[in-house]
């Protein structure tokens, strides 16, 4: 419950998913690199803010891009991203440089009101200056879009945005990112990327009763739109210990590698965002989430045999034609089930919700073919999907827990009542 909790902070109430994977030196806590022209400032923020997934967050479906309005659910009401077109009125035409980096910074917006930690200044509060006038550089060149942002419809105290001073003084640590003087150059722009810029623990990480990522295993996995996001530790079940610095090139880039292929939200985050980082801050991603200590691992429960028989029989019906006998999936298009950190994910949620809704793999530049996987949410019930998961969750040497039908029945209700 904790961490479905703490889903409300990992999307944005006041720029939802304005985030950056931008060069700041890595040697350095903030840029000193010499002032670019503005076509280079411009450049550059493009590709901070394509890098951020800034878009996807910002444009209603079928909207204007940049425009705000997309619904995002979470435990306490729905949210809607904001406007960040350059449009002075309903957008942030009228914000100047220290407007918009005090509340990339400090979570205050520019009348001076504080922004819902669900917006990741925890997170963009390390950016450099340099990275935050290259950001607003480049929205400012997007066409001025007239919407009024959508009020979110929240319970009180929530509601109250006055309420966030005291939730900033218990959890917001402001400040730029200070590089480690122990550790590599590589290393620290690896830590930028992911404790910074890319805010990965406001997905991957777990939450307390007040939406707040636990401090000390910040990237041990936790809820996100409904699905659990990962570890991205070191852990050898449910973490990244058995991947290669490579084998996370690959996915960031593509979407799959020989272990597994992005589902989800993540699937998006691929198609839309980290497929956009350069090789070398790719890399300096798997040589930082590499180092990460492995934590200790939970026991697991077996299943009982008559839902082990069950599920095989189901896997036999729907799945062995694409993920074959063994769960090794084929290369270069279905991914395999066994030894997957996803699939043995401390919470199965994001495997129920494959099954429910289907899924595709990232279509990009470097794989371009986006295969797809149909839904089974009207093919099978519940007690068959949560047979199913548990059956994948412990065949061929995957060792993770057993999923009910009642944990299935509830990501249902959830999906049905956010279809995105």
């Amino acid at each position: 419950m904790t961490a479905r909790i703490g889903i409300a902070i990992t999307l944005s109430l006041g720029f939802a998913g304005l985030c950056a994977a931008g060069a700041v030196a890595a040697n350095a806590s903030t840029s000193a690199r010499t002032s670019p022209g503005p076509h280079a400032s411009v450049q550059h923020g493009r590709y901070l803010v394509r890098a951020g997934d800034c878009m996807a967050c910002h444009t209603a479906s079928n909207g204007a891009p940049y425009a705000g309005g997309r619904a995002v659910p979470t435990p306490f009401g729905t949210i809607y991203s904001t406007n960040i077109t350059p449009d002075p009125d309903t957008g942030i035409g009228r914000w100047d440089g220290d407007d918009f980096y005090r509340a990339m910074h400090q979570g205050i917006a520019r009348d001076g009101h504080r922004l819902y930690p669900a917006f990741p200044y925890p997170w963009f509060t390390k950016l450099s200056r340099d990275d935050v006038r290259d950001i607003k550089a480049y929205l400012d060149t997007r066409a001025r879009v007239r919407q009024r942002d959508i009020a979110p419809k929240l319970p009180w105290p929530l509601s109250v945005r006055g309420a966030m001073a005291a939730w900033d003084a218990m959890y917001f640590d402001a400040g730029t990112y200070r590089a480690d003087p122990g550790k590599s150059a590589q290393w620290n722009r690896g830590a930028y990327l992911v404790r910074g810029v890319g805010h990965c623990s406001a997905c991957h990480g777990d939450k307390n009763f007040a939406g707040a990522v636990d401090a000390k295993h910040p990237l041990g996995g936790g809820f996100a739109e409904h699905v659990f996001a990962p570890a991205l530790t070191g852990g050898k079940r449910d973490g990244l210990g058995k991947w290669s610095e490579q084998d996370i090139v690959d996915y960031l880039g593509t979407g799959r590698n020989a272990i597994t292929t992005a589902a989800g939200p993540m699937a998006e985050v691929v198609s839309q965002s980290t497929r956009y980082l350069s090789e070398p801050d790719l890399r300096a991603i798997a040589v930082y989430l590499k180092s990460l200590p492995a934590p200790p691992q939970d026991d697991i429960a077996e299943a009982d045999a008559a839902v082990m028989r069950h599920g095989a029989a189901l896997y036999l019906d729907n799945c062995e034609g694409c993920h074959l006998r063994g769960g090794t999936g084929e290369p270069g298009a279905f991914p395999p089930l066994r030894n997957s950190s996803a699939i043995q994910a401390r919470q199965p949620d994001t495997l129920i919700a494959t099954i429910l809704r289907g899924d595709a793999v990232p279509a990009t530049d470097a794989d371009p073919t986006g295969l797809a996987m149909p839904a089974f949410d009207k093919r099978l019930d519940d007690g068959d999907i949560a047979a199913l998961t548990t059956y994948i969750r412990q065949a061929w040497g995957n060792h993770a827990g057993v999923v009910s039908r009642a944990d299935v029945k509830d990501l249902r209700e959830k999906l049905h009542r956010n279809p995105n």
